[in-house]
């Protein structure tokens, strides 16, 4: 395509990861991008905040360096990135901890789970097959296998009730934000895969720094915050406060929810998961160690000591403690934390002070089966759908999401200029 056949400017409507990897890629296959984002910052679901001195990320985070999409468009020494401990922390019903990890880096702890009766030989066996399968298939494989409920698939594997209720489901939960273990097997297989393969972190400075860094790299004045989109054509935008913008094409890479609001042809809103994170503030650190700390009670998703992890999320020196819950805020929770956690961390949680709650609607798609792994983005001519809903519940999702639409965009400028090539032909004017 030449130069003129590119002149115009498509806009992207949304700034998280989705829309910012879209308008990358269009920047650097040379077309003039607008992005659009109605809030006060990037990010959309992934962002920080600060708060009496802390950093809260909107809902609990992690960074996952596994993500192929991560590997090639993050700059990951800039994020300065601290690692979880592999594995997790489970607190058991009897109220006995036990470390639950991946086999293949820390076999002495899945030894200690068979010393301690707490799963049977088989389960152990098939996890670890499981996980030696999926570390080493390609992910295309994993893509192709026959889909059902993570329940049924772990059953497959043969793993216990006793490994997968107290342990696999606890972890599984806080993943794909539902402890009933109905999401897509496929899903589950490349989740595992990434986390084996990958190492989860946490940017020093905030999770919101990974869509900071996204966007720095867009020509200036490609972003516009505050402005507010009310509805999109092949055409262009019209925007919330009557004003318009005509463009060569539109991305609208939102949430699922004001995704159909905009572009009615998607569809109703996929059914998602809605996540609520409590952070307390410590005189000490309840746990020496950055490891995630998983419920066998259920009463909670996981929590960490952030502040074990980042100690930068904290401006006095004071522990930072993360803790997520299924569903909105409501004063069952906040009234039944504290003992939940006084119990696990085997210290007196009352006494911590309360920073924030942050709920987080929509965090990710409910990937029931059959999900599929990725779909067009193409909706109508010259609209285009990108974002996690449209692909996978993960940073990976997003990202890939986003390059699809500007993949598929691209190839329809050069398809719309070579018909109008063709238009002309020889002897026209």
């Amino acid at each position: 395509m030449n130069g003129r056949d590119r002149q115009g400017s498509v806009i992207v409507v949304g700034a998280g990861l989705a829309g910012l990897t879209c308008a990358l890629d269009l920047v650097r296959a040379g077309v003039r991008v607008s992005v659009l984002e109605a809030s006060d910052g990037v990010g959309g679901r992934m962002r920080s905040d600060l708060r009496d001195g802390f950093v809260l990320d909107r809902g609990f985070q992690v960074f996952n360096t596994g993500y192929p999409q991560v590997k090639r468009r993050i700059r990951l020494p800039e994020l300065r990135l601290r690692p979880f401990t592999p594995g997790v922390l489970a607190h058991l019903p009897d109220g006995e901890r036990v470390r639950f990890g991946d086999p293949s880096r820390r076999p002495g702890d899945t030894a200690a789970l068979l010393a301690g009766r707490r799963t049977r030989l088989r389960g152990l066996a098939g996890l670890g097959a499981l996980t030696a399968r999926d570390a080493l298939a390609p992910a295309r494989a994993l893509r192709r296998l026959p889909e059902r409920t993570t329940r049924r698939e772990l059953e497959r594997w043969g793993l216990d009730d006793a490994l997968v209720d107290v342990l696999m489901r606890p972890f599984l939960a806080g993943v794909f934000l539902e402890d009933a273990l109905e999401t897509s097997s496929r899903m589950f297989h490349l989740t595992w895969r990434s986390m084996i393969r990958g190492t989860l972190t946490l940017p020093a400075d905030g999770i919101g720094a990974v869509p900071d860094q996204l966007a720095r790299a867009l020509p200036r004045g490609a972003l516009s915050l505050g402005v507010r989109v009310r509805a999109v054509s092949g055409d262009g935008v019209v925007l919330a406060d009557g004003g318009s913008r005509e463009a060569l094409a539109v991305v609208v890479a939102t949430d699922t929810a004001c995704a159909s609001a905009l572009v009615p042809a998607v569809g109703a809103p996929a059914p998602t998961r809605t996540v609520t994170t409590y952070y307390h503030a410590a005189a000490r650190s309840p746990l020496r160690e950055p490891t995630l700390l998983v419920d066998g009670r259920r009463r909670f998703l996981n929590t960490c000591v952030l502040t074990e992890v980042a100690p930068g999320y904290s401006a006095d020196g004071r522990a930072l403690v993360s803790t997520s819950v299924l569903g909105e805020d409501t004063p069952a929770h906040r009234s039944a934390l504290p003992a939940a956690l006084s119990e696990v961390y085997g210290t007196d949680a009352t006494r911590w002070q309360a920073v924030g709650a942050v709920t987080v609607p929509g965090a990710l798609p409910a990937m029931l089966p059959p999900w599929p792994l990725s779909r067009t983005t193409r909706v109508e001519e010259g609209v285009y759908v990108c974002g996690d809903h449209r692909a996978t519940g993960s940073v990976q999702g997003a990202m890939a999401s986003g390059a699809r639409a500007a993949r598929e965009l691209l190839a329809d400028l050069d398809g719309r200029a070579a018909s109008r090539g063709r238009g002309r032909g020889p002897g026209r004017g």
